[in-house]
């Protein structure tokens, strides 16, 4: 419940919110558009009175490279329908590449690696990997797929492939092979780039076998290239099929300088993914100016991120975080990057990189901020963390007992900003306020022009209470389409059959007095431990594979300030759940899929409750072991077996 009793737990001072740039954005409006907008709340709702307007002044108060034209919106009200800055050609990788002093990127994988890229040297590599590109077909509108780790090379990659007008989608090569063709196959990539391995806690992973058999069922992809990372990337290229090193695929090609093909506002830059959790992921497609405005403005507005400061995300790239942290380069910040486990070789190892690099923003998700807490991390006590004025956090919601152990145990005097969004609008609803205090458990603001609402099952407004997050209002950041979806069926179901004309985000929220938010869940079926969105029916295949196992059905449990993975399984006859059992459907999956996917707990139950058009239910028994009540019975072929369910002692701990 959100806090209504005591003190902020923190208030910027005066100095500070007045040199913001959120309130000197707000000035601007005051000057350009006569207002007397006195405060952050007031921008806001102004911002979404006045969308065309407002996002016209984060075109120009952010400096976006490019051609506006004379139109700013148009269809203002129709969702989905509404078509931002119809006349504006840009470049996304244009906009990133601007250059500046010092480190554009610093990476560090756990103890192993450290390397620093400096804007120059991205530049080179950029210009080396955009010739590459071209050589091989890749052009406007084709993909390129990137399984890799959270490098220095992935984010020049990016930049490549968009300053040429094609699509990045990626992964991160924890992924299993059917995780991984579930996604990339669907896309059809014209070039696969992928590792020789990586690092997690220590050890050295390889993915060669892995990735022979991607490789082999890639047929689109022209060129496999390999980027080295455990140092051997030739040994590997030579037993992919197609396959070539990251040297051998750049070796033909002197720098010079980048090109950027300039083209419409919606033109497709990255392809994210849904969770899978009626089937195979959707491949949603964001396009080049909202996302960048979008980034923009949560960057700069939100986050105050000033030219030259450090910023960190905890990521990896299947997690759109990734895509926002690198929009970083459009502020002139410098990347911080990390790969591996964030608990090794120490527990320390995130703060003492942010020690060591004055990082001014530190992203991360609740899960971490428990792990830490329970690991007894107590860096204000041994770090100095002078440099760090912001930390974000994001993934799921995190709970009022983190945010005291922040305060407590990490920094007493810097804000705190719990942030909510999604892989669907590649940013954020509800985030930070960098002028107002910041209260136990709740997030401060809505997002500027962003008309976030909580509404009931009927769609009224509800001004106390949990509803529905909805979204009233167009905005630039939602999906330009979903692939595969000529008609837009597909897009207009995943967001506006529940309130037609309504984005329809599926979160449980509820506004908080002091005017901020809490998140209380997915309101949907996606499973999303440590901040992970985890989709059933990738689980599913995996276990369909284990012939002990009849079917399953998959379940976040709230637990522990975060959501984990329950599997209950019905067995064949005569079949017990043992640990060797056990182990071998959690090897399954690990390796099928990924190891966020593996479940904390596996069940035995003799029944699976299904629909009447015989789909299981995982809403209703998620509903069940969290002791709440299920609405509707009457659409289920079996409901008895709901009672299976209830007061399962293995859940309880």
């Amino acid at each position: 419940m959100p806090d209504t009793t005591g003190q902020p737990l923190w208030t910027p001072k005066s100095s500070d919110v007045a040199a913001s740039q959120a309130s000197r954005f707000r000035e601007e409006v005051n000057r350009l558009h006569g207002q007397n907008l006195a405060n952050f709340k007031d921008l806001h709702s102004w911002s979404v009175t006045n969308r065309a307007e407002f996002w016209n002044l984060i075109w120009d108060y952010c400096g976006v490279v490019g051609e506006k034209g004379q139109r700013l919106l148009e269809h203002a009200d129709r969702m989905p329908g509404a078509n931002f800055f119809p006349d504006a050609k840009i470049n996304f990788a244009e906009n990133l590449l601007r250059g500046g002093k010092g480190d554009a990127i610093v990476f560090r994988g756990e103890d192993k690696v450290a390397r620093r890229m400096s804007h120059a040297e991205l530049h080179d590599l950029v210009s080396k990997l955009q010739q590459a590109l071209t050589a091989v077909g890749v052009g406007k509108g084709d993909r390129v797929a990137a399984m890799l780790p959270n490098l220095p090379e992935a984010v020049a990659l990016m930049l490549a492939v968009t300053s040429i007008g094609a699509i990045f989608s990626s992964c991160s090569p924890d992924f299993g092979e059917r995780g991984v063709l579930d996604r990339f196959g669907q896309i059809e990539p014209k070039v696969f780039v992928s590792c020789d391995g990586y690092w997690y806690a220590g050890k050295r992973i390889s993915i060669t076998d892995k990735l022979e058999a991607i490789a082999s069922k890639l047929p689109s992809a022209a060129k496999v290239v390999i980027v080295p990372y455990l140092g051997d990337a030739d040994a590997v290229a030579a037993k992919v099929p197609r396959g070539l090193s990251l040297d051998q695929f750049l070796d033909p090609f002197p720098a010079k300088p980048v090109t950027f093909a300039r083209l419409p506002f919606n033109h497709p830059i990255y392809i994210l993914y849904s969770s899978g959790t009626t089937g195979v992921p959707k491949c949603i497609v964001h396009g080049a100016g909202g996302t960048l405005l979008q980034h923009l403005k949560e960057h700069r507005l939100h986050c105050n991120i000033m030219p030259g400061e450090r910023v960190f995300y905890f990521t990896t790239l299947g997690w759109m975080m990734w895509n926002w942290l690198v929009s970083g380069l459009a502020c002139g910040a410098t990347l911080c990057l990390f790969d591996g486990s964030p608990f090794h070789p120490v527990p320390e190892v995130l703060f003492n990189y942010a020690q060591d690099e004055k990082i001014a923003v530190f992203g991360t998700s609740a899960k971490y901020i428990d792990a830490a807490k329970k690991a007894e991390v107590e860096p204000i006590r041994t770090h100095d963390l002078s440099a760090m004025r912001m930390m974000t956090s994001t993934g799921s919601p995190l709970a009022p007992e983190s945010f005291d152990y922040v305060y407590r145990s990490i920094k007493n005097d810097f804000h705190l900003a719990s942030i909510s969004g999604g892989t669907d609008i590649v940013s954020c609803f509800v985030l930070g306020d960098p002028t107002s205090p910041v209260w136990k458990g709740e997030i401060q603001a809505a997002g500027l022009g962003m008309a976030v609402d909580v509404w009931s099952d009927e769609g009224k407004r509800l001004d106390h209470g949990r509803g529905e997050l909805v979204c009233t209002k167009p905005f630039p950041s939602m999906p330009v389409m979903f692939w595969n979806d000529p008609d837009g069926k597909k897009y207009s179901a995943a967001y506006f059959e529940r309130f037609p004309g309504i984005w329809h985000h599926g979160d449980f929220a509820e506004w908080t007095e002091h005017g901020g938010i809490v998140i209380h869940g997915r309101s949907d079926a996606t499973l999303n431990p440590q901040g992970v969105r985890i989709g059933t029916a990738e689980i599913y295949a995996q276990v369909e594979q284990i012939p002990d196992v009849v079917e399953s059905i998959a379940i976040g449990q709230e637990w522990d300030s975060d959501v984990r993975i329950v599997l209950f399984v019905r067995l064949r006859d005569g079949v017990k759940l043992d640990t060797a059992l056990t182990d071998r459907i959690k090897k399954q999956i690990r390796e099928g899929a990924s190891p966020r996917h593996v479940p904390a707990k596996i069940v035995a139950v003799a029944d699976i409750p299904r629909t009447r058009s015989g789909k299981i239910t995982e809403i209703a028994v998620r509903e069940v072991v969290h002791g709440r009540a299920v609405k509707n019975t009457e659409a289920l072929a079996n409901p008895e077996a709901l009672e299976l369910y209830k007061n399962i002692q293995a859940l309880t701990t």
